[in-house]
Formats: C-alpha cells, sequence, structure tokens
C-alpha cells in the first residue's frame, strides 16, 4: 500500500463508523487483528471481538477526524492523529500495522477532552 491508500482506508473506517456501518469497519482490518491501548486500557483480538466494540448491529453515534497522517510505505506501518467523539470526545494517535491491504495491528494513545482539536493543539499546531 502507498500513502494515498493508507488515506483511504483511515477515510473508510471513520465514514463506516460515522454511518454505524460495523460490517465496512471491521473489513478495514484482518481476521487475527489486535487493537490495543496500552497498557490494558483497550484489548481486543480478532473480528468477533472487533464487531462488538465498534457497536455490534446497532452502533451508538460516533464520529471520526482525522487530523495528521504519516505512512512508511516499505514498512507498511503509519501513524495519525485524530479526533473521536462518542459518549466523550478523544484526541489522540493511533499506530497501525499493516498486511496485505488491512489493518493487522492498531495500537492508540488517547485522551479525554471537551476543548475542539484546534484548542487541544494550541500551544504547538501543525
Amino acid at each position: 500500500m502507498d500513502g494515498d491508500g493508507f488515506r483511504r482506508l483511515l477515510a473508510t473506517i471513520a465514514d463506516a463508523w460515522i454511518e454505524g456501518d460495523t460490517v465496512a469497519a471491521l473489513a478495514c482490518f484482518t481476521d487475527d487483528a489486535r487493537y490495543t491501548e496500552p497498557p490494558d486500557t483497550q484489548h481486543y483480538e480478532g473480528r468477533d471481538a472487533l464487531f462488538e466494540f465498534f457497536g455490534g448491529d446497532d452502533p451508538p453515534p460516533m464520529s471520526m477526524a482525522w487530523h495528521t497522517i504519516v505512512f512508511d510505505a516499505d514498512e507498511q506501518m503509519g501513524a495519525a492523529e485524530y479526533t473521536y467523539t462518542g459518549t466523550n470526545t478523544y484526541h489522540g494517535v493511533v499506530v497501525i500495522r499493516l498486511r496485505g491491504d488491512r489493518i493487522a495491528n492498531w495500537r492508540e494513545y488517547q485522551h479525554r477532552s471537551e476543548l475542539e482539536w484546534e484548542g487541544f493543539t494550541e500551544l504547538n499546531p501543525f
């Protein structure tokens, strides 16, 4: 995958979550994907666990906006800053490793905040 493909993959995930389409979101992940927030705040392995985590057949309203996105095509790894809003708003960074054209590993670090992205990053915007 190249950088444009990585951006499209992230856009697909965001669109699926916004539209409440759990199946479309799951299609972006490998069957044995690992999704974690270290050290063990969140830990999901495999499609069944991700299906439930993503809201199953009736996901709650949510939104996902991507900010800075970087991708290393040689390593098939990328990272992106995001704002996720569900029950709460979180700003964070996810590090992703691909296998083929799907996500095999998703490791996120996030901070709960009521600030908009611009306010959250005000001291170091870029």
